[in-house]
């Protein structure tokens, strides 16, 4: 099992972007999914982004043409890059790999 640690979350206004990170403490090649998740306030935690080990991705109606998702696998690394980003975008925004969970970062998308 793997020990997540994301960074990169803030605070942006409106149309602006943000690259969140996610490092594991082990190897990643041989984990098939990766995914990002996150919550906003009173509401439940949302796939945003999935990742396989051959690169394929699938993304949330709300977030395609806007986010992208990636994995460095020789840095242990899934990125999202976040761009055009709105204020229902805001949330906490946590990495999934295995069983394992990051602990969340806050991103904030406001004017």
């Amino acid at each position: 099992q793997v020990h997540l640690v994301e960074s990169g979350g803030g605070l942006v206004h409106p149309g602006g972007s943000l690259r969140l990170s996610c490092v594991a403490s082990g190897s990643i090649t041989s984990i098939y999914f990766m995914g990002w998740y996150r919550q906003a306030p009173g509401k439940q935690r949302e796939l945003v982004a999935v990742i396989n080990s051959g690169g394929s991705t699938n993304y949330a109606d709300s977030v395609k043409g806007r986010f992208t998702i990636s994995r460095d696998n020789s840095k242990n690394t899934m990125y999202l890059q976040m761009n055009s980003l709105k204020p229902e975008d805001t949330g906490v925004y946590y990495c999934q790999a295995s069983s394992s969970w990051g602990q969340g970062t806050q991103v904030t998308v406001s004017s």
